[in-house]
């Protein structure tokens, strides 16, 4: 049992991390969530808020940072992380993922802090290896219209590894592969936020290209299960961890899943694919089986029922 502490989560307002904070504070721990807002919700805090040992902050991550009491554990989440909202806000990633990162590791050194990254599979950009594992060093477009998240991501795991190597600072990295549930924003330009709602309000279902490209999806009560037990289990000090949910699915069979769980009648169309959308995307969890004893438990069907029951009752 790991001892309650003070942790910092930074995107906390955000799909992913907002499930973080609220998971942090079930197990006792004092949770500073620190979130400009820029893509995460307040709604998302709606459970956190009620909690006495919960701080909201409102800042961003690239800007200088405030005095903290001691904090312990360094959960770096903040980043706009969908497609939509990085090309939105293309300088905005590349500084929170470049300068706020930086901060963050000297907040973590200052503290004594242990520091997590949430790294992404898109390190990995278009790749020639299937599934990826940790050791592949990727296929990416630096000057493409996805480098400001890709290659910022990239940065902030150098820059992470310059920390532990410099200042030996006990850190850990995650690429997370797509995650998908309750609380993701219904325009956020997901594929699985995108076909759930175009199929409840009986929209074509737009599959890009021809739907043969392949992704896996992980629930996000799995994702965040891993991402507390790397950073809680000390033995994952200084590595690179893959989660994600191994089972790969063809996009086109998604959509007609989807289409199929929520009894719609919608059409599929098709549509051109974007610019260095990857064909293959599947993790190779044979790390985090070993090193954390990780392994996601919810399977594709039970996880987007839930989802479009969210959905269901947000409209």
């Amino acid at each position: 049992m790991v001892k309650a502490e003070t942790c910092l989560v930074t995107g906390g307002a955000g799909f992913i991390g907002s499930y973080l904070c609220d998971t942090l504070l079930s197990l006792g721990h004092r949770v500073i969530c620190l979130d400009n807002l820029i893509t995460g919700l307040d709604r998302n805090l709606v459970s956190a808020k009620n909690h006495q040992l919960f701080r909201f902050v409102r800042r961003d991550v690239s800007e200088p940072i405030l005095k903290f009491e001691r904090i312990r554990y360094i959960f770096h989440l903040a980043s706009p992380a969908s497609v939509v909202d990085y090309q939105k806000y293309p300088e905005e990633t590349a500084k929170t993922n470049s300068i706020g990162t930086m901060n963050m590791l000297a907040l973590a050194v200052s503290h004594g802090a242990r520091f997590l990254l949430a790294s992404t599979s898109e390190v990995y950009g278009d790749p020639k290896e299937h599934p990826q594992r940790e050791t592949y060093w990727g296929n990416v477009n630096p000057i493409g219209v996805r480098a400001c998240y890709d290659e910022s991501k990239r940065f902030a795991e150098m820059i992470t590894m310059v920390f532990t190597r410099k200042y030996k600072l006990d850190v850990r990295i995650i690429r997370i592969f797509n995650t998908y549930g309750p609380r993701m924003r219904r325009n956020d330009g997901r594929v699985v936020s995108n076909f759930i709602n175009q199929a409840l309000e009986g929209k074509d279902l737009t599959v890009y290209g021809d739907g043969k490209q392949t992704r896996s999806f992980c629930y996000v009560t799995d994702l965040v299960d891993g991402m507390v037990k790397t950073m809680f289990t000390d033995k994952a000090a200084g590595d690179v961890v893959n989660l994600g949910n191994p089972d790969e699915y063809r996009v086109i069979d998604l959509a007609h899943t989807i289409k199929s769980l929520a009894r719609s009648r919608s059409r599929i169309t098709y549509t051109k694919l974007p610019e260095d959308d990857p064909v293959v995307r599947c993790p190779d969890i044979t790390k985090a089986r070993a090193l954390i004893g990780w392994n996601p438990s919810v399977d594709l069907t039970t996880g987007l029922s839930e989802t479009i029951s969210y959905y269901q009752s947000v409209r």
